[in-house]
């Protein structure tokens, strides 16, 4: 398509091998890469830059394109059975998934992308090939990091295979820039990726801010079907040790056992499906909940689409992010938008997502106690919350996918000015 007058791509080659962006968020392998994806192509689309995004089609009746709306494209591309693949599994696909991607370019016009930007390691993989078959840049975001990952394991969570920390290791060598969602995730990708700083350039994802917005309580709680006097503490997110909604659980737990008489209003409300290993055990939350005697508590609804969760954060008195590590902690940001306080785990982006005590607690570890703590403080002190949920809807306000797109746009060109420089040959000896 050629670039644009301004330098920015007139068509960009998104790839997110492993999850598509036409699903639900919160099921599967489904989270904020899906969100991340859909917001910037949606956005990308608006200011004249054309998105088609190279995804694993998960079922046989998908049309092999979908427009997701208007100058945004969904390539469904067949590699491998449609169910039953996990994200594990994936790797022994992308030759057949890097094969339906190379295919399809072959059918357009010569030059028909003018830069590509994966999404997770995997998607990398394939973007290395095309970037090299097509000539054009490669841009990435990893999200997640083996590396980072396996330095803060959940206790019964499985460690990323050396695979996977090889495969990352050939992206960051092989892209010609690299998207960080905070600093600490740049420091990660120089520090333990040996990435080249000059080429690391730091963009906070956003959030919606026409749908995460503040508004009554009650209302929210009306119209969700919740009690007007409940304490309610919401966890939002895929069941999987890395989000560690166990732990919160247990802190749950240990908060009636030290004050039995909590447990006449307390709610805690669980949003979200199995995930990664936890589909090993996908019942094993609700017996923890029985076991800890705290069933009767606990509710347990699937994902629910934008709206309905922007009044589940509003009817919430605080949001438990207790994760084991987050590149970001989109959830923290939305909903801090519809003014309610977050409890996070001291890990990650997480630290920049929240600012502690300030919009919420920031909890280091993940003892139970710890976490016990934290929550009976604030569920005492709604005082402290008012002020911290005023706090919070300005804290997420800085937080724009429009400004995310902007600064994104800018790299892009960037990138593309650099791709198109001659490459100096320095003469041996």
């Amino acid at each position: 398509m050629g670039l644009r007058p301004d330098g920015t791509p007139g068509r960009v080659a998104m790839v997110s091998v492993h999850t598509s962006p036409l699903e639900q968020p919160g099921t599967g392998d489904a989270g904020g890469l899906n969100v991340y994806v859909v917001e910037t192509a949606k956005r990308l689309a608006r200011a004249g830059t054309e998105v088609e995004i190279f995804t694993r089609a998960t079922a046989g009746d998908l049309p092999p394109v979908t427009e997701m709306l208007p100058g945004v494209l969904v390539r469904n591309i067949v590699a491998g059975p449609y169910d039953g693949l996990s994200k594990h599994d994936l790797p022994g696909q992308l030759c057949a998934f890097s094969a339906g991607v190379l295919r399809t370019e072959a059918r357009l016009a010569a030059g028909w992308y003018d830069l590509i930007h994966s999404h997770y390691w995997l998607s990398g993989q394939v973007g290395y090939l095309a970037a090299e078959r097509w000539n054009v840049p490669l841009l990435h975001t990893m999200h997640t990091m083996a590396k980072v990952k396996n330095l803060s394991l959940a206790a019964d969570d499985k460690p990323e295979p050396a695979g996977r920390v090889i495969g990352e290791e050939q992206v960051v060598a092989a892209a010609d820039r690299l998207i960080a969602n905070t600093d600490l995730e740049a420091r990660d990708l120089i520090g333990l990726y040996d990435a080249d700083p000059e080429l690391v350039t730091v963009i906070p994802p956003g959030v919606d801010l026409d749908t995460f917005t503040p508004d009554e309580k009650a209302g929210a709680r009306q119209r969700l079907g919740l009690s007007q006097d409940a304490e309610i503490i919401l966890f939002v997110g895929r069941i999987q040790p890395l989000k560690a909604p166990d732990v919160l659980l247990r802190a749950v737990a240990e908060l009636i056992r030290q004050n039995p008489g909590r447990r006449e209003n307390l709610v805690v409300a669980v949003l979200g499906g199995p995930s990664g290993s936890g589909l090993e055990r996908p019942e094993e939350l609700q017996k923890l909940a029985v076991e800890e005697g705290i069933g009767d508590l606990v509710q347990f609804h699937p994902p629910v689409e934008r709206p309905v969760l922007a009044d589940w954060y509003r009817a919430a008195d605080l949001v438990a992010v207790p994760s084991y590590s987050e590149s970001f902690g989109l959830v923290a940001v939305e909903a801090q938008a519809c003014g309610t306080p977050v409890i996070a785990a001291r890990v990650g982006g997480l630290a920049t997502a929240v600012r502690d005590g300030r919009t919420g607690l920031l909890v280091t570890g993940h003892e139970p106690s710890t976490w016990a703590q934290a929550l009976d403080d604030l569920l005492r002190a709604p005082h402290v919350r008012a002020r911290m949920s005023r706090a919070a809807v300005r804290h997420a306000n800085m937080f724009s996918w429009d400004h995310t797109v902007d600064a994104t746009l800018e790299t892009y060109a960037a990138a593309c000015a650099a791709h198109a420089r001659p490459k100096l040959v320095v003469a041996a000896g």
